[in-house]
């Protein structure tokens, strides 16, 4: 039996046609394989749902449907109930808005994180089976540590934003960020020029006020006295970056001053190569941790930058979605997990599981690292060719 089960209209416009049977009432069953309908009926006045209604081609207004949905033996049927009558055999449209429809592309590749738990009880647990007996709390807590995991190296979990820096020259850090990849800024042929960490300042966590003597100053609580703003991060931003990459502009030489390396130096050659932490014009950024966000330098402001990080797969629902090429390498982390910290079973069998965990792993990492040979020869072209001094 095959495993799709959306029709195309379904799945590319994020459709279902219903007929109007003229009755005061009419519900509208929506694909329990489909994206799931949202409304926060709670809401006063109702908010916008994730979808909308057209009856003949026009827009329904949304106080013309109710949104229900009912449980029972644990499948879970959604429905939209018309508040009018419409005319016997017109053609109802219940439609996913854009953000719905784009969740819904790329699916099929993907198998849902309770869908790897429930496979994993019926496949390795029970009566002469891997596992005689587990808890299926046991198993959901290492299939996130194996998501989570996952995550950080193998799968592509990594996200993006597409930001613009203010005249604070920071951005937040968002929500479900873990590390960061890749910052970059955008040109206006929307190249992306990357954007390197610095070591040249840095945010201080602490910002002190001191007496004359040096001493902090505390408050009638006891505690230390923190200052509004951090003198160092003023400095940065209103830092000229010509002065720390040394560039030509206008005929004019802005002189590299950060290690002490004016012109005069150079010309009696004194320095024999740039040095590499500066030796760019992207511009650089920071992570300050105080205040939890990125912070720049001052010649990115205005820019729309990408901002690239990982996440740990756990943040949102539609997150926890483990790839097919890696099902079978969280099978086998489950296992091991499961095994290791157990006392009944040899330490034979828990190695051998760590072999399988390390080795499905490893096929994992290959499969997703989407190597195709016809790119991998466009790229290697270039290595032909002669270099002439």
């Amino acid at each position: 039996m095959g495993l799709i089960k959306q029709t195309n209209a379904q799945y590319y416009a994020g459709e279902q046609l219903y007929f109007g049977d003229a009755t005061t009432g009419q519900e509208l069953i929506w694909p329990s394989s489909m994206e799931t309908l949202i409304w926060d009926a709670t809401a006063t006045p109702k908010s916008l749902p994730n979808f909308i209604v057209l009856v003949d081609s026009t827009e329904l207004n949304v106080s013309g449907y109710n949104l229900s949905t009912e449980t029972s033996a644990g499948v879970i049927t959604q429905k939209v109930t018309l508040v009018n009558s419409v005319t016997s055999g017109v053609v109802i449209s219940v439609r996913l808005i854009s953000t719905s429809v784009w969740d819904n592309y790329g699916g099929y590749a993907y198998t849902s994180l309770i869908d790897i738990v429930n496979n994993f009880m019926v496949a390795y647990v029970g009566i002469d089976k891997l596992i005689p007996r587990c808890k299926k709390s046991d198993i959901i807590f290492h299939a996130k540590r194996g998501l989570q995991e996952f995550s950080y190296d193998t799968l592509k979990s990594v996200k993006s934003q597409e930001l613009t820096i203010p005249p604070s020259l920071s951005v937040i850090i968002p929500q479900d960020y873990v590390n960061y990849v890749q910052l970059s800024w955008v040109d206006s042929s929307g190249v992306k020029h990357i954007i390197y960490p610095t070591t040249l300042t840095s945010n201080p966590t602490g910002l002190l006020i001191q007496d004359g003597a040096g001493e902090p100053v505390q408050d009638q609580f006891g505690n230390n006295t923190l200052a509004a703003q951090s003198i160092t991060e003023t400095r940065w931003d209103s830092n000229n970056n010509l002065n720390i990459t040394g560039q030509v502009t206008n005929e004019t030489f802005q002189t590299a001053n950060v290690y002490d390396w004016e012109w005069w130096k150079m010309a009696y050659g004194e320095r024999y190569g740039l040095e590499p932490e500066v030796s760019q014009k992207n511009g650089w950024f920071t992570v300050n941790e105080r205040e939890g966000k990125f912070s720049f330098s001052s010649s990115l402001v205005g820019r729309i930058i990408i901002l690239e990080y990982i996440s740990d797969g756990l943040a949102y629902e539609q997150d926890t979605k483990i790839p097919k090429m890696a099902e079978d390498a969280l099978y086998a982390y489950i296992m091991h997990s499961i095994v290791s910290t157990r006392a009944n079973f040899p330490e034979y069998i828990v190695q051998r599981y760590k072999k399988e965990k390390s080795a499905k792993l490893r096929n994992a990492k290959i499969r997703l690292s989407n190597i195709k040979i016809e790119e991998f020869t466009q790229i290697m072209r270039g290595k032909s060719k002669w270099i002439k001094h």
